[in-house]
């Protein structure tokens, strides 16, 4: 595609040609190959100003940047200059791979906790009523049946164009993809035309990126705004659903709201919480609808609900959206029951919890389940909002037992991370205990329960690896489950 045609509708200044043809598009100068063009992306460690003479090394032949660089060399480069070049690489994808979104029917996720399951429950709802669907989040990404790798929950903008482009080209109908506040703030979704956004709710997490609660939530609200219009489903079960809804209100927008109060569209009549599923009368714009799904917990039925206002807007109708989820999948890593040859009776369930409200979520749901004491394997992520390590320690206290360990430790020192969350949990002496190691945490947890009993290992959840320091190793926590089951119990 020529530059001028690539940008088209973005205000922008061209020196050199602009027929110069690119064909590709990247933000690190190491992967530029001959025919790129290289976006000056201003981060917040580097800038890719600094990058752009690497990026010519590489063979570019088109710079976009806020500003003129200054290039040895590059008399045959051109220059695009453009006052946002993350919103510029954004819309420059999606006009160069054809506006791929537009295409097929877009549904956005987006909220603290949630976002996994409901996509997923979304992409169910869609494929059993026939129409070809596509995932994208933080478990990974699906065309169809094909599973790949994710980096990223939602991918940067170019990244993220170029997989849209491969599910139409696949004949993907309806795309269910989770929205993060940190790409809805470094516009990666920009360019892209949404059917359906989605609001799940908001809790602390991300704030030693946003700062403040008001500006994440500013930075979810993006996707409720006039640049990205589209029908509206939010749960309005806390006041950030409910500023949401009425600034979309006040829009003009197509809502449908779901929650537990009965105000909501969509809301439960009645709920039956068991070990293996959820029987569940709900109420969908005064019809009711008596269903079992096979997932747990109080905050699976928020999920369920959310999916089927979703499913309504897509305009699936609501018998269908009831007979997928009545065979709903199981989400990897949330609320996932780890089965062993030997348990000892003894209940283990891994999730991704790994902020306050979604822990105190899961030990909820699994209390409800559980005859005997519940036991909570968990810690903190290093590099990240350390403001709420005290948090998650008070909510752990929601548990029996608890056993503090690491997470992601990443570059801090996993007893640093630790020495963070026991201030919170001051109240629960003789309640808990700290193991760093988290396999012999696990273990632990195993030894201290007994029949009767369920573990919540949290935080991790899909996860199958540890980061510690700058290396990634090998490291799931359903895996190092079933063989700490069998280690404890085989024997027996």
């Amino acid at each position: 595609m020529t530059c001028r045609n690539m940008f088209e509708g973005i205000t922008s200044t061209i020196l050199g040609n602009p027929d110069e043809v690119v064909t590709g598009i990247k933000y690190r100068s190491d992967e530029v190959v001959p025919g790129d063009a290289f976006f000056c992306i201003v981060g917040t460690k580097v800038d890719g100003h600094s990058f752009a003479q690497d990026a010519i090394d590489h063979g570019a032949k088109v710079i976009v940047a806020e500003r003129k660089v200054y290039l040895a060399d590059a008399t045959d480069v051109t220059e695009i200059i453009v006052s946002d070049s993350r919103r510029a690489m954004a819309q420059a994808a999606a006009n160069f791979h054809g506006n791929p979104s537009a295409d097929f029917d877009l549904v956005g996720v987006t909220g603290t906790n949630g976002k996994t399951t409901t996509t997923y429950l979304v992409e169910h709802i869609a494929s059993v009523a026939g129409f070809k669907t596509g995932v994208i989040g933080t478990i990974g990404n699906r065309i169809g049946s094909a599973m790949e790798h994710a980096e990223r929950t939602t991918p940067e903008s170019c990244d993220l164009q170029a997989l849209f482009a491969r599910m139409r080209d696949a004949g993907c109908q309806k795309v269910a993809m989770e929205v993060s506040s940190h790409a809805l703030d470094l516009e990666r979704t920009w360019g892209s035309r949404f059917a359906v956004t989605a609001f799940t709710n908001l809790t602390q997490d991300h704030l030693d990126y946003h700062k403040t609660f008001e500006a994440y939530f500013e930075a979810k609200a993006l996707l409720f705004s006039k640049d990205y219009p589209a029908r509206r489903v939010i749960c309005i079960d806390d006041k950030w659903g409910k500023e949401l809804l009425k600034r979309c209100s006040a829009a003009g927008d197509h809502v449908v709201t779901t929650g537990f109060e009965p105000a909501a569209q969509i809301h439960p009549v009645s709920v039956n919480y068991a070990t293996t599923h959820t029987d569940v009368v709900l109420s969908v714009r005064d019809q009711e609808y008596a269903f079992t799904y096979p997932l747990a917990g109080r905050f699976n039925v928020s999920n369920v609900m959310t999916a089927f206002g979703i499913g309504l807007e897509l305009g699936i109708n609501p018998a269908s959206i009831v007979e997928a989820l009545e065979s709903a999948p199981q989400v990897p890593g949330r609320m996932e029951r780890v089965h062993a040859a030997h348990e000892g009776g003894v209940s283990v369930f891994v999730d991704y919890a790994h902020t306050p409200d979604a822990l105190e979520k899961a030990l909820s749901a699994v209390e409800h389940l559980t005859k005997g004491r519940t036991i909570v394997v968990f810690g903190c992520g290093g590099d990240r909002d350390a403001a709420k390590r005290p948090i998650m320690g008070r909510a752990a206290l929601s548990a029996d037992f608890a056993v503090v360990t690491s997470d992601n430790p990443r570059t801090e020192d996993p007893d640093a991370i630790i020495a963070d969350i026991l201030p919170g949990m001051r109240e629960g002496e003789g309640r808990y205990v700290v193991e760093p190691d988290r396999r012999r945490a696990i273990a632990a947890a195993i030894a201290h329960a007994e029949p009767g009993d369920s573990i919540l290992v949290a935080g991790k959840g899909h996860e199958d690896y540890q980061i510690i320091g700058t290396e990634k190793t090998h490291f799931s926590d359903a895996e190092t489950v079933r063989e700490e089951l069998e280690r404890a119990f085989g024997q027996a």
